[in-house]
């Protein structure tokens, strides 16, 4: 068996590219759109509608596999590639990709990846492919090692990261939007158990003094046993793009700063809180200080709030520098900014036997296709939780990742046997 043709098709994504810095700086709503001027190189508006490219590997024996290539809805930040645009990519998966793979044999998934890994990419993208290209390919590599091995793509990664797959589902993480009260009430109702992200992304939303988000911490902490099913008992996670860090500044460590978080403990009662990216401070040195000055200034005053490594947490590289830094409690592995998917199964294994926890995330703007391998690798490397992907109504993506973890583990186990005849 061997790899016989590539084919790379531009197609759409399950969200939309939006310029963070632009947002940051004051661009406003118009409805589902923004005012104001873009600042990120790439882009054009402020709210751009998400591309993917669907790449197809033609086996020898007529099967097709498949991987989309996309990436994250904040592009060009926080140290990630720049805007990913299908059509000028296109060439390059039909052409330099295609010339390695041609030939190979398709169940060979680490050195087929490795190979994908390795290739050099346009000079204005650095030494390597684009992310959105070596993560979209490596999936259709997964897909294919696990056609011809007769295996699910949990398998054929555990056997790559020689990993033990996690035999129960992974703690999926669902995101709200902006509408973040009715999609939480969803959540509880389906007794997701991490929740709801809450897109808290400006000043406005967390308030001038934080106020906002406390409140609706509280809210989600009262309103989860009203909804949910009996003894459920969530994670709260919430996502603040840095803004925390707007609004308090350095350092982090002082009393206002812990005095505040401990405040939000408060208001989450029972259940435990997770706050994403608390501050940004423009480069990954720095944020690692920040976070490290933060983790130990809640640890010193006896604030138990977990802190989540986001903005400057790209690569394998960065992940690895958190965790060695002792910067956060837990480290999101965003799948479409590490490159070939086996990398975020590295990235997550990373972290075992450390004090620091992998989330294996991603973003709203992926594809079905990405984030059904995504589910395969939070089973393979056992994640500490996983992103439900994609789009922001929650449903279709909580479905989506759900749905993938069940029928890979059903696969896993032995076949029923067939009744006795009477």
């Amino acid at each position: 068996m061997r790899i016989e043709r590539v084919r790379a098709i531009p197609a759409v994504s399950g969200f939309f590219f939006d310029d963070q810095r632009a947002i940051k700086q004051g661009a406003e709503h118009d409805g589902f759109a923004y005012t104001g001027e873009p600042v990120t190189p790439g882009f054009d508006e402020v709210r751009e509608a998400g591309e993917a490219l669907v790449v197809e590997l033609e086996l020898s024996d007529g099967t097709v596999a498949t991987g989309d290539c996309c990436a994250v809805q904040y592009s060009g930040a926080g140290g990630r590639d720049p805007l990913f645009r299908a059509d000028r990519y296109r060439n390059v998966v039909e052409g330099s990709v295609a010339r390695e793979l041609r030939g190979r044999d398709p169940s060979e998934f680490g050195p087929n990846a490795a190979a994908i890994e390795a290739l050099p990419g346009a000079a204005s993208d650095g030494d390597q492919l684009h992310t959105a290209v070596r993560y979209g390919v490596s999936q259709a590599l997964l897909d294919a090692a696990a056609r011809v091995r007769g295996e699910t793509m949990t398998e054929v990664m555990a056997d790559s990261l020689g990993t033990t797959p996690a035999t129960e589902p992974i703690p999926v993480f669902g995101q709200s939007g902006d509408d973040r009260r009715v999609n939480a009430e969803k959540m509880m109702i389906k007794g997701v158990p991490v929740l709801p992200h809450g897109l808290f992304n400006s000043v406005e939303k967390l308030g001038e003094s934080g106020e906002n988000l406390r409140e609706y911490i509280e809210w989600l902490a009262t309103r989860a046993p009203e909804l949910g099913p009996d003894d459920y008992d969530p994670t709260i996670h919430i996502d603040v793009y840095g803004i925390i860090g707007e609004v308090f500044e350095a350092p982090f460590d002082r009393a206002e700063v812990t005095d505040y978080f401990a405040s939000l403990e408060a208001a989450a009662g029972p259940f435990d809180l997770q706050i994403e990216g608390p501050m940004d401070e423009g480069s990954r040195e720095a944020q690692i200080h920040a976070m490290a000055e933060l983790r130990d200034g809640l640890r010193d005053a006896g604030v138990g709030v977990d802190i989540v490594a986001d903005e400057w947490c790209n690569t394998f590289d960065d992940v690895r520098a958190f965790v060695d830094a002792g910067a956060a409690d837990l480290v999101q592995v965003k799948t479409p900014d590490l490159g070939g998917i086996q990398r975020s199964g590295q990235a997550v294994r990373y972290c075992e036997g450390t004090d620091t926890r992998a989330y294996l995330g991603g973003t709203c703007n992926e594809t079905v296709t990405s984030a059904r391998a995504c589910a395969h690798v939070a089973l393979a490397t056992d994640a500490a939780q996983t992103l439900a992907k994609p789009g922001m109504g929650f449903d279709e993506g909580f479905m989506v990742v759900t749905n993938e973890m069940r029928r890979a583990l059903a696969r896993m186990q032995p076949a029923p046997e067939a009744p006795a005849d009477d």
